[in-house]
């Protein structure tokens, strides 16, 4: 059988599910944002890791490696607060091919560094070692939690209402954006090389030096004027800690939660999957940004696909009981998209004219075919 046949989660599920817990101290396992653990005192221990790979995860022709160190520091921190938990520290390895120097490690470290002191995290300890193939990135976050504040993915129940943060579908689109630009540059380089080698062949030294000159100068500088939230979105995403604390502030405590990285409609799949439930979204609740709207246009892509699978938005999918509904209504930043519904009902998207479709998981799946590529 081929991993890509199983998927990323299906292959968790395969190597996983005869797992048994040894230690006391091992209060949850896979299958959640982070792991828990409990060693002495009130407070429980959060851990989660992730493994970023050029050429799977991000690109480099595009992505500068400052904001490279901040977004792996961030999407760590994220499944903490995914937990409804603290970060404390955090843990970096890296796997670095020849062509990196010094001052690319360094800039990749301000980045890092910058998130870190952002969400007063402290950067304790991790690995480096060489690679074959590029730059490999592995973050470990730790963090911490009350056991009665930790949420889980699995707590969701029939009539509680679907929540999300921020808005959803602009990182994708940032990232859309940045490949149809790299894909012009690269047009350009292609056909300066193929003019360089037909002068090659016709012993044209004058033009080939011509043409060399050019490619070495070559300044490729795309218009990002309007689309800059975009960008910023995929580029230098942020963890939505100011949506824990408000949570916390306004007395409400999230039956489930995860933060939405594969894509919306994988994340509520997996909640409900968890949580032994159905659930229904409402098209024309989900959040948009207007460049976001005005980019998928362009791109001729509709936009709520776009904000159902995009994945990367980092933003925080929760579900609170009906009665929170008032206080939740009144948080900023917040927008309640549907409910959850007993089982047998299914999973389903109600779209802006009524009609009702099978919602299904098809976000972000690196280990699925035809997903294998760059992020």
């Amino acid at each position: 059988m081929e991993i890509a046949e199983l998927g990323e989660f299906g292959l968790i599920r395969r190597l996983t599910e005869d797992i048994k817990i040894e230690n006391g101290s091992t209060i949850r396992g896979v299958g959640d944002d982070c792991a828990v653990l409990q060693y002495t005192g009130e407070r429980r221990v959060l851990v989660t890791t992730d493994l970023l790979m050029e050429g799977v995860h991000f690109d480099l022709q595009y992505v500068p490696l400052e904001h490279l160190g901040y977004k792996s520091i961030m999407v760590n921190l994220s499944d903490v607060y995914a937990m409804n938990g603290t970060p404390r520290q955090v843990t970096v390895s890296l796997a670095l091919s020849k062509r990196f120097r010094v001052e690319d490690v360094e800039a990749l470290y301000r980045g890092m560094r910058l998130a870190c002191e952002r969400h007063h995290v402290d950067l304790v300890g991790g690995d480096t070692t060489s690679s074959l193939t590029g730059l490999a990135i592995s973050v470990t976050a730790i963090g911490e939690a009350r056991p009665r504040d930790i949420v889980y993915r699995d707590g969701a129940r029939a009539t509680d209402l679907i929540c999300v943060s921020g808005n959803l579908g602009a990182a994708y689109m940032g990232l859309q954006l940045m490949e149809r630009e790299k894909s012009v540059f690269n047009t350009q380089v292609e056909e300066l090389r193929r003019q360089m080698a037909e002068a090659k062949r016709t012993n044209d030294e004058a033009r080939l030096s011509a043409l060399s000159t050019q490619l070495a100068q070559l300044d490729f500088q795309p218009d990002w004027s309007g689309r800059e939230y975009l960008l910023e979105r995929q580029l230098k995403p942020e963890a939505r800690r100011d949506i824990v604390e408000a949570l916390r502030e306004a007395g409400i405590q999230p039956t489930a939660m995860m933060d939405i990285s594969d894509g919306l409609s994988s994340e509520l799949m997996h909640i409900c999957t968890q949580s032994h439930t159905g659930c229904r979204v409402y098209e024309e609740r989900i959040p948009l940004d207007y460049q976001t709207a005005v980019m998928a246009e362009e791109l001729n892509m509709n936009v709520t696909t776009c904000a159902l699978n995009g994945g990367e938005d980092y933003e925080l999918l929760f579900t609170v009981p009906l009665t929170m509904n008032e206080r939740v209504s009144q948080l900023e930043d917040v927008k309640v998209i549907g409910y959850i519904t007993e089982p047998q009902l299914g999973c389903a998207l109600i779209t802006r004219d009524g009609q009702e479709f099978e919602l299904k998981a098809q976000g972000w799946n690196p280990l699925k075919r035809g997903q294998d590529g760059e992020r």
